[in-house]
């Protein structure tokens, strides 16, 4: 783990917008043995997390947000060249964010990882509409659809998609996966909005994703629950 000095101090270079300071905290860690991928789960992950709650939560303002997701962006573009390469695993994954700059970020961050766990990834990002996604993995058939950094807002949008892929059935085999955004804030929300997992934080995500059907948790709520509680948790989740 990382020590907790080099977090604070990593975060007030980026609230200040100092990138130079930033660059040189990151060439720390790495000059001391942090591999780059824990880098990324240890430092970056983490901080992203803490100025998207500093920001929800009027702590910071925009201009602090956008600049320190510019900045985090910039690094992870740097450090991923120096992520390990495992060989080939035959899985597909496609990720896709909500519309916003902390969701892109954390959505090529997961790409980069499920990358460099063998994984074949495409990331399509925030502005893909549902018709395009459903056509998108109509011709490249993922193993996972994961769907990270959503809002309140998008929860209903996402309840569509999933009931549409359903209705569908054109990739039985296909799991959907949520993480972050009001699905980490709004417990069991994953559950009722029909996904198949949820991981708080990429490490899990990729744990998920190897794991097949026979050994990965699977949602817990009946049908009669999810009937009973989509509709409440899905308006509530709209003001989160």
């Amino acid at each position: 783990m990382v020590d907790e000095h080099i977090l604070e101090k990593y975060l007030r270079s980026l609230l200040s917008g100092d990138r130079i300071s930033c660059r040189l905290v990151i060439e720390d860690v790495l000059k001391n043995g942090v591999p780059a991928h824990q880098v990324y789960l240890d430092i970056i992950w983490p901080i992203m997390v803490e100025i998207e709650r500093l920001y929800r939560e009027g702590r910071i303002d925009s201009a602090q947000e956008a600049f320190a997701s510019r900045i985090n962006r910039t690094l992870v573009n740097q450090l991923q060249n120096k992520l390990p390469r495992k060989p080939e695993k035959q899985k597909k994954v496609v990720i896709c964010t909500a519309d916003n700059e902390q969701a892109e970020l954390g959505g090529q961050m997961l790409t980069d990882l499920f990358e460099s766990d063998g994984w074949e990834t495409r990331f399509l990002g925030g502005s893909v509409c549902t018709d395009d996604i459903l056509a998108f993995i109509h011709t490249y058939s993922p193993d996972i659809l994961l769907l990270y950094g959503m809002n309140g807002s998008d929860a209903p949008g996402i309840r569509r998609l999933i009931d549409r892929i359903r209705e569908i059935n054109a990739w039985p085999a296909m799991r959907i996966m949520l993480s972050g955004g009001v699905f980490g804030r709004a417990e069991g929300l994953w559950e009722e909005i029909g996904a198949d997992l949820y991981a708080p934080d990429p490490q899990q995500a990729v744990q998920l994703a190897n794991m097949d059907r026979a050994t990965a948790p699977v949602p817990q709520k009946t049908i009669k629950q999810k009937i009973k509680n989509t509709a409440r948790q899905t308006a509530s989740a709209a003001n989160c």
